[in-house]
């Protein structure tokens, strides 16, 4: 099954949302135009409207995790590297932002996003046509890298069912990586990994939750959601085909191993953690609790019902959850 094109705006010139999953990229979603009942006044939106642009980088050695996030009202970022081979989280940071001030998403993945306070800086900027740039500067921590590639991106446009209003995603599959890093007291090739990133944009509600599962290798790649955005952003890479999945079932074992499978029957799959970064942020009026787990993905996808079934051992990724009153 082809996804059909990405539409320039999720947003219709009717004010109606244009719902759907699609391949490629997205203008700005110009979620003022939005019409009843979806359409909220503007202090609403200024509050409910959440941004964040993640990137992971993933080699044998090592998982980074950076993201810029932008709540509105308020704006944070983090960054973490995970030493595989010791298995545990070497540098990390996770700062709490100043409205308007420290940090800037774009409106599109490709206007990149930057966080900049005494001491810390990242920076993700676009670098040709399908390729970024991701620089970090933190005491005993730096990341010099560029990524890119041809393959499809995944654009996911629909309502949320947080008590928001709606919402849109962006997610590419495994992309070529290069440069360094620097963490932990040594450096880090990042030539021959795999880099993915996750960029979103929406009207959330003031309590949001998922359970997101994302692994990419240079072929095959996926991508799972349950919680607040229900099954739009459910997707498999695999040769160079976008495949849209169904809902997924997700079990978390008493061993911390995770299984999940979804409903049309293209993938079943056993997540076993490596390690785990938690952060948890407690405000007056607002809290997160994230736990990323790092490790490793066993099982089996498919491209189609009747297509064979493509093992994967040892594919290397994130199962993440996360709860926020934002």
């Amino acid at each position: 099954m082809m996804l059909p094109p990405a539409p320039l705006d999720a947003v219709g010139p009717d004010g109606l949302l244009r719902s759907g999953r699609y391949q490629g990229l997205a203008g700005a979603p110009g979620w003022a135009r939005l019409a009843p009942p979806r359409a909220r006044g503007a202090l609403w939106r200024r509050l409910h409207h959440k941004r964040w642009h993640f990137v992971a980088l993933v080699t044998e050695e090592l998982f980074c995790g950076v993201a810029i996030v932008d709540i509105g009202w308020s704006n944070t970022c983090f960054a973490y590297v995970f030493d595989r081979a010791q298995r545990r989280v070497v540098a990390a940071f996770s700062p709490l932002g100043v409205a308007g001030l420290t940090a800037r998403v774009g409106a599109t993945v490709g206007e990149g996003a930057r966080f900049a306070m005494p001491g810390r800086r990242i920076a993700i900027e676009a670098d040709g046509a399908h390729g970024h740039r991701l620089r970090l500067r933190a005491p005993g921590f730096r990341i010099d890298a560029r990524y890119g590639g041809a393959g499809p991106r995944l654009l996911a446009v629909g309502p949320t069912f947080d008590g928001g209003s709606v919402h849109t995603t962006q997610k590419s599959p495994g992309l070529a990586l290069f440069g360094e890093l620097q963490a932990g007291g040594r450096g880090y090739r990042l030539d021959g990994g795999v880099a993915s990133y996750d960029f979103s944009n929406g009207l959330l509600g003031r309590r949001t939750a998922w359970r997101w599962i994302s692994a990419h290798g240079p072929r095959l790649g996926f991508n799972l959601q349950c919680g607040y955005f229900g099954d739009a952003e459910n997707a498999l890479w695999l040769d160079g085909m976008l495949v849209p999945l169904g809902r997924v079932e997700v079990e978390v074992l008493p061993d911390g191993c995770w299984t999940m499978r979804t409903l049309c029957g293209l993938l079943a799959m056993r997540f076993t953690p490596e390690g785990t970064r938690c952060d948890d942020k407690q405000l007056l009026v607002a809290s997160s609790r994230m736990r990323q787990h790092v490790g490793r993905f066993d099982g089996w996808v498919k491209g189609s019902v009747e297509g064979p079934r493509h093992p994967v051992a040892g594919l290397a990724g994130l199962a993440e959850d996360y709860r926020a009153r934002w």
